[in-house]
């Protein structure tokens, strides 16, 4: 891959904007009002990010103006996503929406993707440096903090971490409380899942009216109003085990009434 080349898709990479923080501020202000004109300017603002991240897929075989594209998309995604009011930077938010959209492409096309022993150092140095200030100050600390301690940016470390990342079942257990066992899927609000294409059948009206008040509520917030079970063990004041406990007797039941 020519990533040393100047001109990628036509933009001269050496010329790209840098936009200040209070630009991208006062820019994001405008394209939540939907102002196009300060869209496109903070997507060419936000090229240097591109840029930067296809350089870590110089091992690939892949045309650097393709993976441009691919990562301009990613970048895309992540400004029509990102939530303004979160404490949380825009690129390290963006960081692995590009990421993700590079290694897709990259997937489709049946390229290998590989983890360099550098990114590998930084992961394993993030996770001791985590631990080490939570066991301290008692909190998980964000990843500005983390970048802070150990004087690598958050991009660096959103990338590093993303890079170690491998795939999850969605029944992998996480967490155990008296017998009953929490997996990856529970923590995940996917409105495609069997389940709640079956809640959301007309038919359930009844089915509800035969819940108590509390798995009612449950049933509400998980599967019409799009929570998690972790959104609504904290919304309703319950551990996670028994918002899952109380959803799964009461899926039963319902689906009980609605088989006899």
């Amino acid at each position: 891959m020519a990533i040393g080349k100047v001109e990628i898709c036509g933009v001269n990479t050496a010329k790209l904007p840098l936009l200040k923080q209070e630009e991208k501020e006062q820019l994001f202000a405008k394209i939540e009002e939907g102002d196009q004109e300060a869209r496109n300017r903070y997507i060419e603002g936000n090229l240097r990010l591109v840029l930067s991240i296809i350089k870590r897929f110089s091992s690939s075989n892949e045309n650097v103006d393709d993976l441009f594209q691919i990562g301009c998309i990613g970048l895309i995604k992540a400004i029509d996503h990102f939530d303004s009011s979160l404490m949380v930077q825009f690129s390290t938010y963006a960081v692995p929406m590009i990421m993700g959209e590079i290694k897709r492409y990259l997937r489709d096309n049946g390229s290998s993707i590989r983890v360099s022993r550098s990114l590998k150092d930084t992961a394993y140095k993030v996770i001791y440096t985590r631990e080490q200030m939570t066991k301290k100050n008692l909190k998980e600390p964000t990843i500005e903090e983390i970048a802070s301690e150990i004087g690598i940016s958050p991009e660096d470390i959103v990338y590093a971490m993303d890079a170690m990342q491998s795939p999850m079942s969605l029944y992998e257990p996480i967490y155990t409380d008296g017998g009953d066992t929490l997996y990856v899927m529970d923590q995940i609000s996917d409105k495609k899942s069997s389940e709640e294409n079956w809640v959301e059948q007309l038919s359930i009206g009844d089915a509800i009216e035969r819940l108590s008040p509390r798995e009612k509520e449950i049933i509400t917030l998980r599967f019409f109003e799009g929570k998690t079970q972790t959104e609504v063990a904290s919304y309703i004041g319950i551990s996670q085990a028994q918002v899952s406990r109380l959803e799964k007797n009461a899926l039963k039941i319902m689906r009980s009434y609605l088989t006899a």
